[in-house]
């Protein structure tokens, strides 16, 4: 089979296009052909060498969407799988979450002037009207990386259950060398029996950092120290001085070793990789029930999930219950093989039976 996989933008270190290549070279695998339906500034080098490149032009969504209907691209495969929002496709991967729902939600945080403005925006205006036309008959099939945003799906545009599959993200594998826990904390200064949480990503005000920050500031009981990886300006941030910027870095799996807890208190997360990633190296994951990897978690026995991000109260108290040693190593063992059922070699062989079982 020819598989079509659609995806508009680049970055080196986005989790949408690393999926893709590894997408690319399990179907390779199994002897189907893939094209690759990109902006123009995808790198040849950044495609499996068993896949096509063909790119698309438009830098916005819905100059792309319009370009790639002129492509034409159901007449040179036999099925197309977009990770982006187009006009149609055979099947949606949902995983940027239903966008509508997301400015629902942002609206709650923020006064309401804002939230018209964002209404008026051509970006966001386009980007619903791209989701509109998917959910209301544009897309065959669906996607979702959580129940969460399968629910959305149907509550904001009533698109039928049965057409949608809910397939877990996967983990690629995370090997940081045995000394990474002792060599980070002594590049940061920071003492090896020191509890320390961690931090990762940019677009802080959806994930929520300002909450984190506010909650370490507030916790008595211990002096947890919040490391932050990732792209934003802090200066917009409350201070506290157990907060640190570490800035974008490429060595997440060497901070997650320096680390004994993960926390991302997220307004809004389809399903975020880097909690799975957390997860994966054994960390408890103090999260929110906007998140869709909380569905993945027991709480209290694996992490916190608590209700609102806006519950400093509740996160600071969930950051203090995993300051004792004894507690987290304890479940360090049953964490690591949780984040293992989660793999990339999974998610890949669902995504492709449910290709194949579409396409029959």
């Amino acid at each position: 089979m020819k598989i079509g996989l659609v995806r508009r933008g680049f970055s080196a270190t986005g989790g949408a296009e690393a999926y893709l290549r590894r997408f690319a070279e399990a179907a390779g695998a199994a002897g189907h052909r893939c094209v690759l339906f990109v902006t123009e500034d995808w790198p040849e080098t950044a495609k499996p060498v068993t896949a096509e490149l063909v790119r698309v032009r438009g830098r916005t969504p819905a100059r792309f969407a319009d370009a790639l209907e002129a492509c034409r691209p159901r007449d040179s495969c036999d099925f197309l799988l977009s990770l982006e929002r187009v006009w149609r496709c055979d099947a949606y991967r949902a995983g940027d979450g239903v966008h509508a729902a997301w400015l629902r939600r942002r609206a709650q945080f923020e006064p309401r002037w804002k939230s018209v403005l964002r209404g008026w925006n051509p970006k966001h205006r386009a980007l619903v009207a791209l989701e509109k036309s998917l959910f209301e008959g544009g897309a065959g099939t669906v996607i979702a990386n959580s129940a969460l945003i399968k629910t959305q799906i149907q509550q904001v545009y009533g698109y039928p259950a049965e057409r949608i599959r809910v397939i877990y993200n996967g983990l690629p594998s995370l090997n940081p060398p045995p000394t990474a826990r002792q060599e980070v904390r002594a590049e940061l200064g920071l003492g090896p029996e020191e509890y320390v949480l961690l931090f990762v990503g940019s677009g802080w005000e959806r994930k929520g950092l300002r909450f984190a920050v506010e909650a370490v500031g507030r916790v008595s009981g211990c002096a947890p120290v919040l490391l932050v990886a990732g792209r934003g300006d802090s200066r917009a941030l409350p201070l506290c001085p157990r907060v640190r910027y570490l800035g974008p870095r490429g060595d997440v799996p060497r901070l997650l070793a320096a680390a004994d807890a993960f926390v991302l208190p997220t307004l809004y997360e389809p399903f975020s990789n880097a909690c799975l990633e957390a997860l994966g190296a054994g960390l408890p994951v103090i999260t929110t029930r906007s998140n869709g990897f909380a569905e993945v978690i027991e709480s209290g026995v694996e992490g916190e999930v608590i209700q609102e991000p806006t519950d400093i109260e509740a996160l600071a108290e969930a950051i203090e219950r995993w300051a004792a040693p004894a507690r987290r190593e304890g479940i360090r063992a049953r964490l690591r093989e949780r984040g293992a059922t989660f793999s990339i070699e999974e998610n890949v062989r669902q995504t492709l039976d449910h290709i194949l079982g579409s396409e029959g």
